[in-house]
């Protein structure tokens, strides 16, 4: 599905395949990830079964949708393994599937250290080191675990690192894992005309009613809210579940598998608001949101940079609302600094009627009680939708399939009969239960 290269794929590739270390900087939804996936993959030896190429990353979400672009990456050779390691899962499983040998492994810094520290796999035969988003594992405060895991590897080795921003804090650690790297930047502000920024001065207790009055401004498909505190994210899904909207919730106190199923429904478009921290400002891939809401003002301008790469991904334009409150005009005029354009602060009439725009969802998610590890595959489920259910393709949308559960999207008027059917009729010779999400 590659037609063309990203700017960063075409300037960090001809250096990455000739085995050089490199620093880029380059904004999320800059095509990075399938810069450094091509580039580790071209020199992977599949015939040699040990781990050859770490991918750090700072969050679950982000890994994740590493290890997915690798494995779709990677379907050019047959066998390559690729193995995640993530805290917040269980770690024996881990253990058990580490001891089964792997190519690639991608995980967060933490969760790679235990294992390193617990001895469940080797490091020999390591060639190359990526760091995604290193500025906001570093941020996130891993910067002794990272140094540690390298202490772990061969000198000898490749080294990406890859950062939106540049701080001094990138630079040490830059020196300290890096062998003559080339330097490499992307555009790394977001283009007005690619992603239109819209700032409007509100007070506290009356940014619900803001939101609203954008609702019915923009009428988007598909919104995501960025508040700064898990206790803000709640409190506004309970004032918008009054306003009979029913958004979903992401932020650290949810289990992975909550998370998993929350992104899941945002992504397939059957729940067109989410309402999250800053735990989803990164490594969330998900192609057409048209709107970015920061329902408070994040508190630094590299943050407000990453929010706003939401939208706009794949060659999409998008918005970004703001709403400042008087303790925020300091960071917005950080913002207007770093991004070099002068932000109008409007005023919004949200006392004008609220019609309370219908973000009714033309999708449904099925939830199905068997995964991978029950061996159903997407082409399974599609099957018994279309040649036992007679269902059209284009009336079934995104399937995910995780390890013991999976996700269908269907339009909202056929998933009572889906429901019905599949719950009635084999998949892969097995009987599963059904919900609706």
């Amino acid at each position: 599905g590659y037609h063309t290269m990203t700017e960063v794929q075409e300037k960090t590739l001809p250096y990455t395949l000739n085995n050089q270390d490199i620093i880029a900087k380059a904004k999320t939804g800059s095509g990075k990830t399938a810069a450094f996936c091509i580039a580790l993959l071209n020199k992977l030896n599949v015939q040699k079964f040990r781990i050859q190429s770490m991918i750090l990353a700072p969050t679950r979400e982000l890994a994740d949708q590493i290890s997915k672009e690798l494995k779709s990456i990677a379907r050019f050779k047959h066998n390559i393994k690729i193995t995640t390691l993530c805290g917040g899962v269980a770690y024996k499983p881990q253990v058990h599937s580490l001891s089964h040998q792997a190519h690639i492994i991608v995980g967060t810094p933490g969760r790679i250290l235990k294992h390193l520290e617990e001895k469940s796999f080797t490091t020999e035969d390591i060639n190359t080191l990526v760091l995604d988003e290193a500025d906001r594992m570093l941020d996130m405060g891993f910067f002794d675990d990272i140094i540690k895991v390298i202490n772990y590897l061969p000198k000898q080795r490749q080294t990406m690192l890859f950062s939106a921003t540049y701080p001094l804090s990138i630079e040490n650690l830059a020196k300290d894992i890096l062998n003559n790297p080339i330097k490499i930047e992307v555009e790394s502000l977001h283009n007005q005309s690619i992603i239109a920024q819209k700032f409007y001065e509100i007070e506290d207790e009356q940014k619900c009613n803001a939101i609203l009055r954008l609702f019915d401004i923009e009428q988007p498909k598909s919104v995501l809210i960025f508040c700064n505190t898990k206790i803000a994210c709640d409190q506004l899904a309970d004032d918008l579940e009054d306003k009979e909207l029913q958004p979903l919730v992401l932020h650290s106190d949810l289990d992975q598998r909550d998370r998993n199923e929350t992104l899941i429904m945002f992504a397939n478009k059957s729940y067109p608001i989410l309402i999250a921290t800053d735990v989803a400002s990164r490594g969330l891939d998900i192609d057409d949101i048209d709107l970015v809401i920061n329902y408070d003002l994040p508190h630094s301008s590299e943050i407000y940079t990453h929010r706003i790469g939401r939208t706009a991904r794949a060659g999409n334009k998008g918005l970004a609302i703001s709403l400042v409150n008087q303790l925020d005009l300091e960071i917005f005029d950080d913002i207007q600094e770093d991004t070099q354009i002068n932000f109008p602060l409007e005023i919004l009439d949200y006392n004008s009627k609220i019609d309370s725009y219908n973000f009714k969802s033309q999708w449904t998610t099925l939830f199905i009680n068997g995964g991978k590890k029950q061996k159903l595959r997407a082409g399974d489920i599609l099957g018994a939708l279309t040649a036992g259910l007679s269902f059209h393709k284009e009336d079934i949308g995104k399937i995910n399939i995780l390890d013991f559960c999976s996700f269908v999207a269907l339009k909202s008027n056929f998933a009572k009969k889906a429901q019905d059917g599949l719950t009635n009729s084999r998949i892969k010779g097995k009987y599963f239960k059904i919900y609706i999400k």
